[in-house]
């Protein structure tokens, strides 16, 4: 099955909304000559912002994270209505960052993926194994749990939408990669545990990113794997000349 190509850049806790802005326009210089989907996310700050400066661009725009509540006493949570009211369209749950500096467990992330799908949010679920995990060789079982878990309770037509990050934690902001055969090992193994959890069909269909120190010079090499339908990227993606290379992979 061909599976559209998904180019993400996270910004994290970067950027003003001015510089959101800037960046967002510098970002139009790429060609997108993979016919890519091509996502952003800013701080919350920035999404209105971004979400209108990118009128025009079919770039998609996400939230890095929301609450799982819709309002409520929730000082400084951000809830999937209030995403949605800024005009983004997608949202990063269960980033590595989320889960080992916030303490999203994966109980947490199950409720704030019902929330996103009940608002019509398309998720980018984050999985991902610590350095400590793929050495004493948990590294499936520890994907496993987090993709049981944290689709608990969604049917294959509910998730047709998702989007997967196979995120190494060992590799994030380290400057490590995983090597394009570890990645592809990896995805492969994730597509097999969503056959068996949803379905073969949709195993086929869903999109596996991979995210970890991707950079312009690694990208290509990556991105040839059968299993790696796009990439996740962090620091680089704040880059738009970087940026922009790595949406036009070879």
């Amino acid at each position: 099955m061909s599976r559209k190509p998904f180019i993400a850049g996270n910004w994290k806790m970067h950027n003003t909304v001015e510089e959101s802005v800037n960046l967002i326009e510098g970002l139009k210089a790429a060609k997108n000559k993979n016919n890519a989907d091509i996502m952003v996310a800013p701080s919350f700050t920035s999404l209105n912002a971004v979400v209108k400066a990118s009128a025009g661009t079919g770039f998609k725009v996400a939230a890095q994270d929301c609450y799982y509540e819709d309002k409520g006493a929730f000082t400084s949570q951000v809830s999937p209505v209030q995403v949605k009211g800024t005009g983004a369209t997608h949202v990063i749950l269960g980033h590595s960052e989320r889960r080992s500096l916030f303490g999203d467990t994966d109980e947490i992330l199950n409720k704030k993926v019902g929330a996103a799908l009940n608002h019509g949010l398309v998720i980018v679920f984050c999985v991902g194994e610590t350095l400590e995990q793929r050495e004493s060789g948990k590294t499936e079982k520890v994907i496993k749990d987090q993709l049981v878990n944290g689709l608990k309770g969604f049917g294959a037509e509910q998730l047709k939408d998702l989007v997967i990050a196979y995120e190494p934690v060992w590799a994030i902001g380290t400057g490590k990669t995983a090597t394009p055969e570890q990645a592809q090992d990896t995805h492969k193994a994730i597509r097999a545990m969503l056959a068996e959890q949803l379905g073969k069909e949709f195993a086929a269909g869903v999109r596996i990113l991979y995210g970890g120190s991707v950079k312009a010079d690694n990208v290509d090499a990556i991105m040839a794997k059968e299993d790696v339908d796009g990439v996740l990227v962090g620091g680089q993606s704040l880059i738009a000349e970087k940026f922009n290379r790595i949406i036009d992979y070879n």
